[in-house]
């Protein structure tokens, strides 16, 4: 089955072509991060105009690069949720009216269950069941993964995702646009042992998550550290990031451990956009390796928004017989444990 994806959740266009028997095909991006650097983060109008602006060039570019015409498509998927609404129905009118023209099947996806899955476009994919955690700027969960659409929430934040945390706390330190994998780069440069960061509530039993601490902790940090200027030195804001960065990944370590411990799991998959952080994948690696768990993820064009983990998640979906009615899908929030493993529309 060849399938086009579409994502447009947020401030990336991606398109991308799949294959059921060749594989991913080709898949393009266009980021519009320079257009809302200017207001220091995402402006939904302004993306979800720009979506507008780039979706058909793309949509041509990927069609043209994986050497097929539009009426050798069999089927379309498309972010049809969580994100941000405006964005999703660009992508989902895109999809169902191309749809319509070509009178193929037409999908709407989960953005989560497809990052979820993008390391299976990978040479050496993960094999079920295993344990997800979705680490991005919207998400921090930890998941119980049996199967496609089998999903058991196993922890996630109370509050602040860790991308979130990442963002925000950049902010603090005036960083450019976007801050969080500012941040992470200048981590790589600072002394971590300098201050001491807690590991929000790795003193307790569970799985859940909480980042409005650590972030209210740094907030603090450069206040005392300032002098008479706004920011502190540039020595001190290196050992800030490292030392941010480091409590973030341990306790993303430490509730990796517990929820391996707790499914008796072999496999852990790390995706979203943070998975895309080098630190997180060294100290994951090395922690779970000491206990032979074997941690996959993406590469990393696929670890943030693309249209190739879409075409995918929808190729699986739609060989089943899923489809959407003749209708738009947009689901700004939408839980993964709503999700249900592919069957054929009724």
């Amino acid at each position: 089955m060849l399938v086009l994806g579409i994502e447009t959740s947020c401030d990336e266009t991606g398109v991308a072509v799949f294959d059921s028997e060749r594989g991913l095909l080709a898949h393009t991006l266009y980021s519009q991060t320079k257009l809302h650097a200017e207001y220091g983060g995402v402006v939904p109008e302004l993306a979800s105009r720009d979506h507008v602006r780039k979706i058909l060039p793309l949509l041509d570019e990927v069609l043209k690069t994986a050497g097929v015409a539009k009426t050798d498509l069999d089927g379309i998927a498309y972010t049809a949720g969580p994100g941000l609404m405006g964005a999703l129905m660009v992508g989902g009118a895109t999809a169902t009216s191309l749809g319509f023209a070509l009178d193929i099947p037409v999908l709407g996806v989960h953005h989560m269950e497809a990052h979820l899955l993008a390391p299976m476009l990978e040479a050496k994919p993960p094999s079920f069941p295993f344990v997800a955690l979705l680490v991005s700027g919207g998400h921090t969960q930890l998941v119980a993964v049996s199967a496609i659409g089998e999903y058991e929430v196993l922890g996630e934040s109370l509050d602040d995702a860790a991308g979130e945390a990442f963002d925000k706390t950049a902010k603090m330190l005036d960083l450019d646009y976007p801050g969080g994998p500012v941040l992470a780069g200048l981590a790589e440069h600072g002394e971590i042992e300098r201050f001491a960061f807690p590991r929000p509530m790795t003193d307790r039993p569970g799985l859940e998550f909480s980042f409005s601490g650590l972030k209210t902790h740094t907030r603090n940090l450069i206040q005392q550290h300032r002098g008479d200027d706004v920011l502190p030195d540039e020595k001190t804001i290196l050992d800030i990031c490292a030392g941010f960065q480091e409590a973030i990944v341990d306790t993303l370590v430490i509730k990796c451990r517990r929820a391996m411990l707790a499914t008796e799991m072999q496999t852990l998959v790390i995706a979203g956009g943070v998975s895309a952080n080098t630190r997180l994948r060294h100290k994951l690696e090395v922690a779970l390796g000491k206990e032979g768990v074997e941690v996959f993820y993406a590469r990393q064009e696929f670890c943030t928004d693309n249209g190739a983990m879409i075409a995918y998640t929808g190729c699986q979906r739609l060989l089943a017989g899923e489809r959407n009615a003749m209708a738009i899908d947009a689901v700004p929030r939408w839980p993964m444990d709503k999700l249900n493993r592919p069957m054929a529309a009724s």
